[in-house]
């Protein structure tokens, strides 16, 4: 399984298309997603960084705050410049541009 957590709609629906085949849940927020987790772990987490409520940052410390989520992969997919930033431990495996993104981004990691 798959979660997307994004915000905009067009863009979540993207990122599902592009992962293959693979089962995917789409979140608008954080806290939807914090509490899917509780029932059903991913496999790997797409996140936007920029969401309302409360942002993908603290999605992410809060998973780092547990040992059965903190394994989880996350891909960040932003429009912000994370070049030169190491978030690897906070279980990040990449980050994809949302203002250069490709189908292969995506495709990589799924």
């Amino acid at each position: 399984m798959i979660f997307i957590i994004d915000d905009d709609e067009v863009m979540a629906e993207c990122i599902a298309r592009y992962c293959k085949g693979q089962p995917t849940r789409i979140f608008s927020n954080a806290i939807e997603a914090m509490n899917a987790i509780d029932d059903e772990k991913p496999d790997l987490i797409f996140l936007d960084i920029l969401l309302d409520g409360p942002d993908g940052f603290t999605f992410l410390n809060e998973l780092a705050s547990y040992d059965d989520t903190a394994k989880i992969p996350i891909v960040i997919i932003s429009s912000l410049d994370f070049s030169g930033q190491d978030l690897s431990s906070y279980g990040v495996v990449g980050i994809i541009s949302k203002d250069t993104m490709l189908p292969e981004d995506v495709k990589k990691y799924v």
